[in-house]
């Protein structure tokens, strides 16, 4: 199987196709933060869409940004990005949202979960498209303010106007994304990879390996803190060398010992039992299973999913992880998350 890359960069959009609409940027999360700020430093006219005196709503205030209520901010735009978390698009969607919409609207996502899994249905008359940065919200501002970018993919569900292409393209580069490379994708593709990728390998695989190698070392009576250096602190350093040049990079870096262990080890811990289950977990991903369990959670008043926060949250490689890092020099200086601020 081939699949073609094109990728998109500044000189590839048409800047016009953002900077004669009006934007509303509904939410002021991570992303919503991280996105409406790029847009307005790129010369957007953009307003937040939030509960008005809300504590989101401040904060936006504090960065200069306008801020109108989610109603209010959909009738002014002409595009609209939802920004608020996948479990209350569509609650919110219904509520506020539809009701005030008009055709030839441009409605917009960061992720594709609740238009592919048809927890959002549009209405024809309305362009349905996606800009998902590749990384977090607070990322595409500090990339952006760095002179940089995040990659971005795009995608288009419905195009009754003929130009929602150009004007994700617009999008994504007036955030930054066109500095690094913009990538065109579909809200199946992008829905399904993403999730895959969270549970199996960047969120879910990576957090339970971290905590198994953490508990393994300190259940055979090693040192808490040592554990903590050598399955948690060192992850990042290793994670940027495969970032910047592969997994070839990283084991050129690497000590021949070390390349060693990661060539015979690796398959030992990682198994054929292990990628079937990733098998499994991308069948639940593709026929909905994930999806319903998860709004199912959602609507229940999420009680699992705060006993598995909390049971995370009290581990010993938190405690531990908490007042290493206290120590460090560089501590608060380079954060790029101030949850006061953003």
């Amino acid at each position: 199987m081939t699949h073609e890359l094109k990728v998109y960069m500044d000189s590839d959009t048409d800047k016009s196709k953002i900077l004669d609409k009006k934007v509303a940027v509904i939410g002021y999360g991570s992303q919503g933060y991280g996105q409406s700020t790029c847009l307005k430093d790129s010369g957007v006219d953009v307003v937040i869409g939030a509960r008005l005196g809300g504590n989101s709503a401040k904060k936006a205030e504090a960065e200069g940004l306008k801020v109108m209520s989610i109603e209010d901010a959909v009738k002014w735009a002409d595009l609209i990005q939802i920004l608020i978390p996948d479990e209350v698009q569509s609650k919110v969607y219904e509520e506020q949202i539809k009701p005030n919409m008009r055709p030839g609207q441009y409605l917009m996502f960061a992720h594709g979960f609740n238009i592919h899994f048809k927890k959002i249905v549009p209405p024809a008359d309305v362009n349905v498209l996606m800009v998902a940065p590749k990384g977090p919200g607070h990322t595409v501002r500090s990339e952006y303010l760095a002179g940089k970018g995040v990659p971005s993919l795009i995608a288009v569900y419905q195009d009754p106007s003929g130009d929602s292409k150009e004007v994700a393209l617009a999008y994504a580069s007036a955030i930054g994304a066109g500095r690094a490379g913009i990538y065109q994708t579909s809200f199946k593709e992008e829905t399904e990879t993403d999730l895959f990728g969270e549970q199996a390998v960047l969120c879910g695989g990576l957090s339970a390996l971290i905590t198994a190698g953490f508990e393994t070392l300190v259940e055979a009576g090693y040192s808490p803190y040592m554990a903590y250096f050598e399955c948690l602190h060192e992850m990042k350093l290793i994670v940027d060398l495969v970032n910047q040049g592969g997994i070839s990079d990283m084991r050129y870096s690497i000590s021949n010992t070390a390349e060693w262990g990661d060539l015979t080890i690796g398959p030992r811990i990682i198994t054929p039992a292990v990628k079937d289950e990733m098998k499994k977990v991308l069948k639940e991903i593709q026929d909905g299973t994930f999806a319903n369990e998860w709004m199912a959670e959602y609507n229940s008043g999420m009680k699992k999913f705060k006993e598995l926060e909390k049971k995370g949250e009290e581990h010993l490689i938190e405690k531990v992880g908490q007042e290493l890092r206290s120590k460090f020099a560089w501590k608060d200086a380079d954060k790029i998350i101030n949850r006061d601020k953003n």
